[in-house]
């Protein structure tokens, strides 16, 4: 099982990326994922989940209207689309997944059974 981010950089205030998560091992198609976000002296957050089997999304207030979170299944992909980006949205991005449900809730109360590595996403102007 493998989680595989990308697409971090650097981006000007009001200004979009894409993040992708290439999912290797398991099918998108029953886990829930999620992605969080861990800025400098900062605990690590969740920022958007995802149910595969459903398409249940949810999102932590400071994105909410600004992120979405999605799934490719014929790619085995998670997305990441950040619009209308904020200096305070500076942090090390990580894709997630609980194997073990299909519903979001355990990852959003509980944690990831599995994580990607981080990409990074500045900022700033």
């Amino acid at each position: 099982v493998q989680l595989q981010g990308s697409g971090g950089g650097l981006v000007q205030p009001g200004g979009s990326l894409r993040l992708s998560c290439q999912a290797s091992g398991f099918a998108l198609d029953r886990p829930a994922v999620g992605w969080f976000r861990q800025a400098p002296g900062k605990e690590r957050e969740g920022v958007a989940y995802l149910s595969t089997w459903n398409d249940i999304t949810y999102y932590s207030d400071s994105v909410k209207g600004r992120f979405t979170i999605s799934s490719d299944k014929a790619k085995n992909t998670i997305y990441l689309q950040m619009n209308n980006l904020r200096p305070e949205d500076t942090a090390v991005y990580y894709c997630a997944a609980d194997l073990g449900h299909s519903s979001s809730y355990a990852l959003r109360h509980n944690g990831p059974s599995n994580w990607g590595q981080g990409t990074q996403v500045t900022v700033s102007s």
